[in-house]
């Protein structure tokens, strides 16, 4: 056995400019679908006889084999992150999860700090199972909270009840180093004086890290077909920017600022796992419909598995691995994507970077349109590494300063430079090494990434 103690997390560790290598782990099922979700989740009722239901012992046994197929292919790595997504990772035992753990840490290195993070439900069975997953090696636990209203858990298909939700948050700080939890709003129906009650109430409970999601009708779900017919009204983009702005208002106010979209930390308290992704580093994806990007043969290659659990099985099974698609990267598209997931973050996207893994750079004329639109602005030089809030490492702009009054909560490591179309293309680069989406420009994220791929220049 290779089993990881839990342990502490070392989130100094991580370098911006080269993530590290981390693995996901997708659990599909749920004890029931949400009307809102698109994730690959799947629902295995227990039939009469005791038919159904999920042969937990057979999909550990596929998890570990593709696991070691996965190895196979990146050879020797340091893992820095393990994060066990779903559907609904709390169903599984935690044998399970500490024979998956084993097996990761059989294949690779695993970093003696490493975040290994699960979700869970705030149900009353599965909390019972934390002190267990403690004792694998998971050592940060996220909890799908959605609402501290019932009426409206009820709405958004949860199982669980705001005092579950409570208990749960409870056991989840008594037991684990680190932990955090899912809200959703911008609700149908939902003012401003609710959500600001409502979110109040969740800092009260915070840890060191929350995660604030703004709802979104997603294609093939109930919910798209009640907002097509009419009947599911969200409110607008102008109703949803004043949300936002509200919340980033009141999440600085108690220390918890975005270092992205949708998340907020303390100082050195973002996911490590998450951060890789949005950092554009490389991870491995297990398990039904999971995606990974991986580096094979010095190119980098985007991995998806069979969505469907049986039949992940039954491939795992006959060949080793569930892959459906193992597709290697060009650098336009590696540009692309690293567009897309870099502008998120409050650090912003490090030009510099995007030239050197995509060979290209977005124009000086279209980055000047989009900062005189309001939708992205520059970043200057870090001059100091000196840790701000929300971030693993220094140097960054702790708010997205459109969210806020002039001059409030910026960070000294970080200036804005002025647009001035006088310099050289390389000189204003130089000044200028990354840039962000705005508040506003965050709703309007892909158009954003489109202007920018459409603009790309070749690296000098």
């Amino acid at each position: 056995m290779h089993r990881v103690a839990a342990q502490s997390i070392h989130p100094a560790t991580i370098d911006p400019a080269n993530p590290s290598f981390g693995v996901y782990v997708h659990w599909p099922f749920c004890a029931q679908k949400c009307p809102y979700c698109d994730f690959n989740s799947h629902v295995r009722p227990v039939l009469s006889g005791g038919r159904g239901g999920i042969d937990e012992t057979r999909f550990l046994a596929a998890f570990e084999r593709e696991l070691t197929h996965t190895a196979q292919l990146t050879g020797p790595r340091t893992v820095g992150s393990i994060f066990f997504g779903g559907g609904t990772p709390s169903l599984m035992s935690a044998a399970t999860v500490a024979a998956i753990i084993d097996r990761i840490s059989g294949l690779w290195t695993v970093d003696p700090g490493a975040e290994i993070t699960l979700e869970a439900n705030p149900s009353s069975v599965e909390v019972d199972r934390f002190r267990g997953y403690r004792a694998a090696g998971v050592n940060r636990v996220s909890l799908g909270v959605q609402s501290l209203r019932d009426e409206q858990l009820k709405r958004l298909g949860r199982l669980h009840s705001v005092a579950e939700a409570k208990k749960a948050l409870d056991i989840a700080r008594a037991r684990f180093e680190r932990f955090t939890f899912d809200l959703i709003y911008a609700r149908p129906g939902q003012t401003p004086a609710e959500w600001a009650a409502e979110l109040a109430e969740a800092l009260a409970m915070a840890g060191d890290h929350l995660s604030l999601y703004q709802l979104t009708i997603e294609p093939e779900t109930p919910f798209a077909a009640l907002h097509a017919a009419g009947k599911l009204v969200i409110p607008d983009a102008d109703a949803a920017l004043v949300l936002y702005d509200l919340t980033q208002e009141m999440t600085t106010a108690a220390g918890l600022p975005a270092y992205e979209i949708s998340n907020h930390a303390r100082p050195g308290q973002g996911s490590r796992h998450n951060l890789l992704y949005w950092r554009y580093g490389e991870y491995a994806g297990v398990g039904p419909g999971a995606h990974g990007r991986l580096v094979i043969d010095g190119r980098r290659h985007a991995t998806v598995t069979e969505k469907n659990p049986e039949r992940w099985s039954s491939l795992v099974e006959a060949e080793g691995y569930g892959f459906t698609e193992v597709t290697p990267l060009d650098r336009h598209e590696q540009a692309d994507e690293m567009l897309l997931m870099g502008l998120r973050l409050v650090e912003g996207l490090d030009l510099d970077r995007l030239a050197t893994v995509g060979g290209v750079r977005p124009s000086e004329a279209t980055i000047d349109t989009l900062v005189a639109l309001g939708m992205i602005e520059r970043l200057g030089l870090r001059t100091t590494s000196s840790p701000v809030a929300g971030i693993e490492f220094g140097g960054e702009s702790d708010e997205i300063p459109s969210c806020l009054p002039p001059g409030a909560g910026r960070s000294a490591e970080w200036a804005e430079v002025p647009r001035s179309p006088a310099g050289s293309n390389a000189a204003r680069l130089a000044a200028a090494p990354a840039i962000r989406a705005t508040g506003g420009g965050r709703f309007v994220l892909n158009e954003i990434v489109r202007q920018l791929s459409a603009s790309f220049e070749p690296a000098d």
